[in-house]
């Protein structure tokens, strides 16, 4: 069964704004104007830049309802919708369904982790119960479990996965993947480092830190690539490298909230266990904002 694709291109994983008394819905309805505004391809919300994991269960369906209602189809959205809960994540998607989302990112179980065996049966009884396509997420540093090429290849035929997200940083994995799923599945890379190299072994785009700050300039270099200035596209991707670092320089999404409070988007605030970004580190990203030409 062929598959369409939910987005070419950069889609940002899209923050959460978030103050003491929960969903700070002005500025999520700002910042989701913006980034359509700015040309981004796609937005992906209430994953692990949207802090997903720690919203509790009314408010990551209302962060889900509520940002469907403002984007109003002006943009594919993709709901993050993933657990270590497979029950939980099968309610989820069954929601962001119901909710018109175009497309669901299941992250891999964390914590409890899984066998190989076992992504393949999760992945498969979300599928299942999807009415919109799913993105594999693999984010091993994060999860503690790596879906390896063979495990995509048995998941690849499945009518309702599409696309991974992959950052496993690991590019030989990423090739070895490919050439066993060939078109079967779009690969965007989850490591704004390697955006780039990604679109130079057969990816079709980024789910992206970075685009929540330059979301314009993300676009910019999948388009650049897509169009053949595979020197442009580079050229973009390491200019941004020290940027994209200082957005990494603490665990995602502390470097990139910080970052958005500095533009006016949100309060730098995080849920515990995460803290607000250490002075030095934010001194060092404000720097490199304003070399980007980000009035910080």
């Amino acid at each position: 069964m062929a598959k369409d694709s939910i987005f070419k291109g950069a889609a940002t994983a899209l923050i959460t704004p978030l103050n003491e008394n929960g969903i700070d819905f002005e500025n999520f309805e700002k910042v989701i104007n913006w980034q359509i505004e700015k040309g981004i391809n796609a937005l992906v919300i209430c994953g692990t830049s949207g802090e997903g994991s720690t919203l509790s269960d009314a408010e990551h369906r209302e962060a889900l309802r509520f940002a469907a209602e403002i984007a109003g189809g002006r943009v594919p959205m993709i709901a993050g919708t993933g657990s270590n809960d497979t029950a939980y994540a099968i309610s989820l998607t069954k929601c962001a369904c119901e909710l018109g989302y175009d497309g669901m990112l299941l992250v891999t179980p964390y914590y409890n982790k899984a066998t190989q065996n076992g992504l393949i049966k999760t992945f498969t009884a979300i599928a299942d119960e999807s009415t919109k396509p799913c993105i594999l997420y693999n984010v091993p540093s994060r999860t503690g479990v790596n879906i390896e090429p063979e495990t995509y290849a048995a998941l690849a035929d499945h009518p309702m996965i599409s696309a991974i997200k992959e950052a496993n940083g690991n590019i030989s994995k990423i090739v070895a993947t490919k050439a066993l799923i060939g078109d079967k599945l779009d690969i965007y890379s989850g490591n704004d480092d390697q955006i780039v190299p990604l679109l130079a072994v057969g990816g079709s785009g980024v789910i992206s830190v970075l685009s929540n700050v330059l979301p314009a300039e993300t676009v910019e270099m999948c388009d650049k690539f897509f169009a053949g200035d595979l020197k442009g596209a580079m050229d973009m991707q390491l200019k941004y490298l020290p940027l994209i670092n200082a957005l990494f320089s603490e665990v995602n999404p502390i470097p990139v909230k910080a970052a958005m409070a500095a533009m006016g988007f949100c309060e730098d605030y995080v849920r515990l266990p995460l803290t607000p970004l250490e002075d030095a580190h934010k001194q060092t990203l404000l720097a490199l904002m304003r070399e980007q030409g980000l009035d910080v």
